[in-house]
């Protein structure tokens, strides 16, 4: 058992040190600009967090192909055109000493069908979420060529990410987007060298870990976000996962931030689609703690985080970094609180619906309520009505739907030389 305190600095493989142990960990804000650059609204939301005294901050989703998009007002970087942006986001994030990671991800088939793109995946399975499936196309099954352009996507967005001040970058190959729908069977039928064993599933992974690593300066973090389990029967497990951290040790990557679940069994929100019932804080720290003995680099946990209590626990146990995201957007200043000893423990009422696909895109509206009031420098309002939220939210997805499609139509030339 390490005596390790959440206010110790940790010192990465690469050389570079975290102020302490607790990470925000990435949310989807969906606040880019027309040009899907960062807004004024999301420096302003990473300078609450900047402040706020988390000694790690990894943004949301950063998508490396504008016609992949987790979401219609995603922030986009293939390109050098808005650095300056970038740099102004880097430098809010940074100004107290924190790290600040670029979280960089391709959705694959986990991209709605109303942002009228055309959708790839390492096979063409279909998302299975009963009345909702609809809202996701088929996905096309990605060629040799496409395989090698998504390497060369998230190469290029991370050296872009290190131009404009970033310390680091996470490859997001968790929660069912493309790197996690090849490693898991579930979605990759593929009979080539990128399907079949874990070590093909695993390839793409690898294969973007080793560009970028070779790509950036040897003091950039590069960091990946793993699932620990689809928790979905026959999906990528747990012995899975150990093996892949084990691949990963040899390619220099500085942590591995262990999650779980997709949009089909979304248990990074605590739900788990094969009955198995997860833990009410910490979600993933069982498993974490059981690959302490097989990681060479350092790990962070993240999935329900919220009281001191627990973040000592995860520290104690032997995992690196606390990761926590939903406690974060309701009490940005928690890490500061906690380093004075004040107790917080900020919590969202827990959504009973009926229909758990409705209760989980509830769950996400009411943290994206919070970080919008954030962005415009109000304070948070955690007891907001799920319902208000969730209404609110689908209402300006609609409208970022339409102005992303209207931004697509304009540029017909969208290539990686741009």
């Amino acid at each position: 058992m390490s005596t390790m305190s959440l206010f110790a600095p940790l010192a990465l493989p690469n050389g570079t040190s975290i102020p302490n142990r607790i990470a925000k960990a990435a949310m989807e804000e969906n606040m880019a600009d027309a040009d899907h650059a960062p807004s004024d609204e999301l420096l302003r939301l990473y300078d609450a967090w900047g402040r706020g005294g988390a000694g790690l901050i990894i943004t949301g989703n950063v998508m490396i192909d504008a016609r992949a998009m987790t979401g219609p007002g995603g922030v986009v970087l293939e390109n050098d055109a808005h650095l300056e942006r970038f740099r102004q986001w880097a430098l809010a994030a940074r100004q107290h000493g924190a790290q600040i990671w670029m979280q960089l991800n391709h959705p694959g088939r986990q991209m709605q069908s109303a942002l009228g793109q055309a959708t790839v995946a390492p096979s063409a399975v279909a998302l299975e979420l009963g009345s909702f499936s609809k809202r996701f196309a088929m996905p096309r099954e990605l060629t040799e060529t496409d395989i090698a352009e998504v390497i060369a996507r998230f190469t290029q967005s991370a050296l872009l990410a290190e131009r404009s001040g970033f310390t680091g970058v996470e490859i997001h190959a968790a929660h069912g987007y493309l790197l996690s729908q090849f490693l898991s069977p579930l979605t990759n039928k593929r009979q080539d060298r990128w399907g079949g064993s874990l070590e093909n599933r695993a390839r793409l992974l690898l294969d973007i870990v080793r560009s970028v690593r070779a790509a950036v300066a040897t003091d950039f973090a590069v960091a990946v976000k793993l699932n620990s389990a689809d928790f979905q029967r026959g999906g990528f497990g747990p012995d899975d996962a150990r093996r892949v951290i084990q691949m990963l040790g040899a390619l220099g990557v500085d942590l591995v931030e262990l999650s779980g679940g997709s949009y089909e069994a979304p248990a990074m929100q605590g739900e788990s689609r094969d009955g198995r019932t997860l833990a009410r804080e910490a979600y993933f720290l069982e498993f974490a703690r059981e690959m302490i003995g097989v990681a060479t680099m350092p790990l962070m946990v993240t999935g329900g985080i919220r009281r001191r209590t627990v973040a000592d626990q995860v520290i104690a146990s032997g995992v690196a970094m606390v990761g926590m995201a939903t406690a974060l957007s309701i009490d940005p200043e928690l890490p500061n609180r906690w380093r004075l000893g004040q107790p917080s423990e900020p919590q969202l009422k827990p959504i009973r619906w009926k229909n758990k696909m409705l209760g989980s895109m509830a769950n996400m509206a009411v943290v994206k309520f919070q970080l919008m009031r954030l962005s415009t420098g109000r304070v948070t309002n955690p007891t907001v009505s799920p319902m208000r939220a969730l209404i609110a939210q689908q209402l300006g997805a609609a409208c970022q739907t339409r102005r992303y499609r209207r931004w697509m139509a304009r540029d017909t030339t969208r290539n990686l030389a741009r």
